[in-house]
């Protein structure tokens, strides 16, 4: 196997954890919002954190090697128009996810806030929270801008 072989194995594999990700946050995303209990909503921080792990595992990865192979192979230049569309929508994906983040992010201090006051029982405002359509519009955004990366990779429109 070539060095370029595996950087596009890297490139992939890097891919796959950033879709991972984003798919754990849709199932985390369908089950916060069954809830307005500030312990379950604090429960599923742990899982967060694996899904922001593996999302900045798989945005730089894809970044950094997909940039490394579009300057080593010679077929593919950075300025190709793929590329720099696919660059576009990798940002738009950072933006939205991070505004995902944010949104639930709030939910989850909180979840933790009404826990340390000893609320431990249903509460309105964290149920709204939980439930926020900003948040499920910026995901639906970042999944829209992975999709488009994707089929940009494959079929390399102008390539």
């Amino acid at each position: 196997m070539s060095l370029d072989d595996w950087i596009l194995a890297l490139h992939v594999l890097s891919a796959f954890a950033f879709i991972g990700a984003l798919v754990l946050f849709w199932i985390l995303i369908v089950a916060v919002r069954r809830t307005d209990q500030p312990d379950v909503t604090v429960g599923m921080e742990p899982v967060a954190r694996i899904g922001n792990i593996a999302t900045g595992i798989g945005a730089t990865g894809t970044l950094v090697f997909g940039i490394w192979l579009a300057i080593s192979k010679d077929e593919y230049q950075v300025w190709d128009g793929w590329v720099l569309g696919a660059l576009v929508l990798w940002a738009i994906a950072m933006e939205t996810g991070r505004r995902t983040g944010i949104e639930y992010t709030n939910a989850m201090n909180k979840a933790q806030e009404l826990r340390a006051a000893g609320q431990t029982g249903a509460s309105a405002e964290l149920w709204a929270m939980n439930r926020t359509p900003t948040g499920v519009l910026m995901q639906t955004a970042t999944s829209v801008a992975a999709l488009l990366i994707l089929i940009d990779m494959i079929w390399k429109p102008g390539a």
